[in-house]
């Protein structure tokens, strides 16, 4: 079966799962217990939370077990199951495996994963322990397919928007459990207060659209990114997968095709 297996649901993996889905992959999700994504609107990571999501047109539901995912792939939605060490993949038998966690590292992912193995972002390396890495790094060769090597090193330093690079996301000051006071899609300004951690209040530094916040209740480090905020003040963006992760999806589908194509794999029911 034409099954794609994605290791990670948040917003750079939902647009990899997005592209694949609409062209004419299954396609499967692996979580964690208790996902920390930021962009909760446009991830099927939510699944893990709300049971069901829906990312532009695309259901993804939480499956329970394996009969449950055949369940779900037959109905036309993508599966959302909970397993972050991949032990499910020897029952899929999946063409592909994308490991879209976006961790900086490696977590396991290699090459005896599925035919087809694609790292998104660093910690890949081409050829050693996937067969294809994607860039995800924006700049000139944002989506880039690297046949050989690695992507670009983490830098640390978030993209550019409108010149907003670390002003636009929001850390944790300090540990606790995590409670916002705004919902994303919210218009906010500069010093505004947008969430707590623990006890301390944390401000935005630039005003704009909350585009994402970290799920109430879940307990954040001290530096975690636990939200981000766009300077562009357009409501959609906050709803909508990001032109970051299309250029990734469109990578990933690219990588797909060419090594189906040069080892002659069929797929397909």
């Amino acid at each position: 079966m034409d099954i794609v297996v994605v290791r990670g649901g948040g917003d750079i993996a939902s647009g990899i799962i997005y592209r694949l889905y609409k062209a004419g992959f299954k396609v499967v999700v692996l979580e964690i217990g208790k996902p920390l994504t930021i962009r909760r609107t446009v991830a099927f990571s939510e699944a893990v939370y709300e049971k069901e999501v829906n990312i532009e047109g695309v259901k993804g539901i939480l499956a329970e077990d394996v009969d449950d995912i055949w369940r779900i792939l037959d109905e036309g939605a993508v599966p959302v199951y909970i397993d972050s060490k991949g032990e499910i993949l020897k029952e899929l038998e999946p063409i592909a495996l994308v490991d879209a966690i976006l961790a900086k590292v490696n977590l396991g992912t290699h090459r005896g994963m599925a035919p087809i193995t694609i790292g998104i972002g660093p910690g890949f390396e081409a050829g050693v322990d996937v067969d294809l890495v994607v860039e995800s790094k924006r700049g000139h060769n944002l989506g880039k397919v690297i046949y050989e090597g690695k992507a670009a090193e983490n830098t640390g330093i978030p993209g550019s928007t409108l010149g907003f690079r670390e002003e636009r996301v929001i850390r944790a000051p300090g540990e606790g459990i995590v409670n916002p006071l705004c919902e994303i899609g919210d218009k906010v300004e500069k010093g505004d207060v947008v969430c707590t951690v623990g006890e301390e209040k944390v401000l935005a530094r630039i005003s704009g659209i909350l585009r994402g916040m970290l799920k109430e209740g879940l307990y954040a480090k001290e530096g975690l990114k636990i939200g981000d905020i766009d300077p562009r003040g357009e409501v959609e963006n906050a709803f909508t997968i990001s032109d970051k992760a299309r250029a990734v999806g469109g990578g990933v589908l690219e990588g797909i095709l060419y090594l189906i194509k040069e080892r002659g794999i069929g797929y397909g029911r």
